[in-house]
């Protein structure tokens, strides 16, 4: 006699985990959500934030570090202070130039004007500069991944956040490291409301997350960055953990 299980499909094997990563984290929205992405397909074995002299650095990292906490990963900062000896670093190297901060009606029509507000907070190389040290690091502890947080809202104005350029460096660290590291975004395909709204399915501490430009006491709630948070949230119908000051 046949026994019950006899006539099932076989069960489909259980998909491979991912090797293992190290994440760039800036205790950003994207960067975050990126790691929560990345760490649901393989472990994380190191969360790096850098300072590079920009206002928010001291923010970015006490808000790294609990978020790394939170994961249950290594933290650990890098400091890159030539950066701030380049000229033309940009409004978040350059405390005397004025932060840009574009209405939502500007955000919203897009445009030469958002195209402007992106110019004015470029820092040169700074995204190929994070990945080639987080692929050194990956390299030397045996991980096949760098984890980034890159997404579809700010490609359209940052080349640095694009599918294409996601490409050009596996191609680039194919030659620079031996393991033959790949750089991951699984933010990439996102805007920022799909992002805010996988942040809120998983029960991630928006609260800890830091989405300025500005390094304060809390969030400015006006620059760029801000505003686009506080869109997503708006869009994703989740609320912002915290509101612009009223006036």
């Amino acid at each position: 006699m046949k026994s019950p299980s006899a006539d099932r499909p076989p069960e489909p094997p259980a998909p491979a985990a991912a090797p293992p990563a190290v994440a760039l984290l800036s205790g950003g929205l994207d960067s975050t959500v990126a790691l929560a992405l990345a760490q649901e397909r393989g472990p994380i074995a190191l969360a790096l934030t850098i300072d590079y002299g920009q206002r928010a650095a001291a923010r970015e990292i006490e808000r790294s570090a609990a978020l790394a906490r939170h994961f249950g990963v290594a933290h650990r900062v890098v400091a890159l202070p030539f950066f701030a000896e380049l000229p033309g670093g940009g409004a978040l190297l350059d405390r005397a130039l004025e932060l840009p901060r574009p209405d939502r009606a500007t955000l919203e029509r897009g445009g030469r004007a958002v195209e402007a507000s992106a110019a004015r907070v470029w820092v040169p190389n700074r995204n190929g500069v994070f990945v080639e040290v987080a692929a050194a690091f990956a390299e030397a502890l045996g991980a096949g991944r760098v984890v980034v947080g890159f997404n579809r809202e700010e490609a359209a104005t940052f080349p640095d956040n694009s599918l294409g350029y996601l490409k050009a460096l596996d191609g680039a660290l194919a030659y620079s490291t031996r393991g033959h590291v790949r750089v991951e975004a699984p933010t990439g395909a996102l805007d920022k409301a799909a992002i805010v709204a996988a942040a809120a399915s998983r029960r991630l501490p928006l609260d800890v997350i830091w989405p300025c430009y500005e390094g304060g006491a809390a969030p400015c709630a006006t620059c760029e960055s801000c505003q686009r948070f506080l869109r997503a949230c708006e869009r994703a119908g989740v609320a912002a953990p915290w509101a612009p000051a009223a006036g």
